[in-house]
């Protein structure tokens, strides 16, 4: 547990006294220190849950034919749900990772993607374009979250180039 706890906090290679204070203080700069690490467990799986609940609710409206609705509340569960690994990590640990040479790609594609689904509802009123968007946000995003898991993109390239060959 303490080794995950370390690397949800950005710390895989410390040496003894940031181990030592990283425990006293709750994780570095973390957003909730005084928190245990189950509250913040708790937290994170309840925003998370909230994120793909909002999601799900804005792919509902869609078939009742609202597109701002949609865009809106799909792209707030996007950002829920990310946003709900502040209760791991905080916040300075969370952008510096989200902008790593691994993951910069796809972190930038996501906003850029969020941002280009609420322009196609709100200013554009373009459903196709809102589809289209929201469909590369959800990859984006899918591309984002795997890329903390070792060898998972790597795994995923290959059943797709054997699903292509």
């Amino acid at each position: 547990m303490d080794s995950l706890r370390r690397v949800l906090n950005g710390q895989e290679e410390e040496d003894e006294e940031s181990q030592l204070f990283g425990n006293v203080t709750g994780g570095g700069d973390s957003m909730c220190p005084s928190l245990s690490w189950e509250t913040r467990i708790k937290g994170f799986v309840i925003c998370c849950v909230i994120g793909i609940l909002l999601s799900i609710i804005g792919s509902i409206t869609l078939f009742f034919g609202g597109l701002v609705s949609f865009a809106l509340l799909y792209s707030c569960g996007t950002l829920v749900a990310l946003g709900s690994t502040l209760f791991l990590r905080g916040p300075l640990s969370q952008l510096k990772s989200m902008f790593k040479e691994t993951r910069i790609f796809a972190s930038i594609t996501m906003i850029v993607m969020i941002i280009l689904t609420l322009c196609s509802a709100f200013a554009w009123k373009n459903a196709g374009l809102c589809l289209l968007f929201c469909v590369l946000q959800f990859l984006a995003f899918a591309w984002y979250s795997i890329s903390y898991i070792p060898f998972a993109r790597d795994a995923v390239k290959k059943c797709f180039s054997a699903c292509i060959s």
